[in-house]
């Protein structure tokens, strides 16, 4: 089972599926297609005979039900075939440090790269685990390519296993999680799941219910633009006033001072001219008045700044993101109270947690399909310094196939 997972996800990752916000289309990079395709092949070879792309880049594929029982819950495990767009996804070399026996791992490609213990103690649990790296001038892209990975691994085990009784499950393969688009074209209807998973969070063990409530805003702003040599008391430069805003919030909010269950305000984009300027921000908060409050700060030293300008205008434009789909899941406690029973047989303590973002099962909760986060093993997402262990893996692979031995224990 870890060489399966292992050998899956070095081919997965070699793969640049990185997205893309700027683009309209769904998915928003045709590369994405590239993955979809050979996760639909290798689901055929080992036996999941449904297994499609869709117009849309998603992969759906249907473990059939053998239990005896006709009334097990249909299970989805979902995790996300894109790579972030925050650093390089292109041409990555992954490296295994095989029994890894302590200490900082320096990444070949870039020596300044270096993943520390100091800042990554989770490493002093893995001892005698192969850690797979990057080579330090891209991402790794374990996110969420160790969940993808780690679904097709307990699919394959389940398949040429028929002895262990399970309900039907659904596997969904998603485009474009890391631009908030994951789930805009899932067919629901086509996808018939009663509850499911998302295979994407980080330390082994953790299955998580709780996501931040997200909001995005953009303040576009309209100065006066005039010759500089005959501005004197009539200029209002639009860029001064952005970095006006920018200057005048909360220190205390933002994510580099915030951790646990604090929220924060956090600039995502600027770009202007004197005569206008556009501001991009995140909020982020776990409660509904949270996130409100926060944007009500930010409007209000909006307003203040712009007061000092009185012929320049702007515009406050919120967009919901998602929501803490812990609001759903406490409707269903067997979601997570399976989960955890799972990850005990497959070994682990199990260890719940609350994510400091978002998933793809945050939106599907609210869209009729709860679904709780579990572990892929990942760490230092979205970054060169990202790494997976592959025990880590395996464990998850285990946890999949636990969990789908408690929903047809229990039906």
């Amino acid at each position: 089972m870890a060489a399966s997972v292992t050998d899956r996800f070095l081919r997965y990752v070699v793969i640049d599926t990185q997205s893309d916000a700027k683009s309209p289309s769904q998915p928003s990079t045709e590369k994405q297609k590239t993955l979809g395709r050979l996760l639909v092949k290798e689901l055929l070879e080992i036996g999941v005979a449904d297994a499609h792309l869709d117009e849309h880049g998603y992969v759906y594929a249907t473990i059939p039900s053998n239990s005896p029982k006709n009334n097990v819950p249909v299970i989805c495990f979902c995790a996300h075939m894109d790579t972030a767009p925050d650093f390089s996804g292109t041409n990555i070399k992954p490296q295994v440090v095989r029994d890894y026996q302590g200490g900082d791992i320096r990444l070949p490609g870039d020596p300044s790269q270096i993943i520390r213990v100091a800042d990554h103690p989770v490493l002093r649990d893995l001892i005698g685990h192969d850690i797979v790296t990057s080579d330090g001038t891209t991402l790794l892209g374990a996110d969420d390519k160790a969940g993808i990975a780690e679904i097709v691994a307990a699919a394959e085990f389940l398949v040429k296993n028929p002895d262990i009784r399970h309900g039907a499950l659904r596997i969904l393969f998603t485009t474009d999680e890391e631009v908030g688009r994951g789930v805009d074209k899932v067919d629901l209807t086509k996808l018939g799941a009663d509850f499911g998973y998302t295979m994407d969070g980080e330390t082994a063990g953790t299955i998580e219910d709780e996501t931040f409530s997200a909001d995005a805003v953009e303040i576009a702003i309209k100065g006066v633009a005039i010759h500089p040599g005959f501005a004197y008391g009539k200029m209002e430069n639009a860029i001064r006033i952005a970095g006006a805003i920018i200057a005048r919030l909360p220190q205390d909010m933002a994510p580099e001072t915030t951790r646990g269950r604090d929220g924060f305000i956090h600039p995502t984009g600027v770009s202007g001219v004197m005569e206008k300027a556009e501001l991009s921000f995140i909020i982020r908060d776990f409660t509904e008045d949270g996130l409100k409050q926060k944007e009500a700060l930010l409007e209000q030293i909006t307003k203040e700044v712009m007061g000092a300008y009185p012929g320049s205008s702007y515009t406050f434009t919120v967009k919901e993101q998602y929501r803490n789909m812990k609001i759903v899941l406490d409707r269903h406690p067997e979601i997570v109270e399976y989960a955890v029973e799972a990850i005990r047989r497959a070994g682990m303590n199990p260890v719940r947690g609350s994510i400091r973002g978002g998933t793809d099962g945050s939106r599907l909760s609210f869209m009729g399909l709860p679904c709780a986060n579990i572990f892929a093993g990942g760490h230092a997402f979205h970054s060169p310094l990202e790494f997976v262990s592959s025990q880590d893996m395996e464990k998850a692979v285990k946890t999949i196939v636990e969990l789908a031995k408690v929903w047809e224990e229990r039906a």
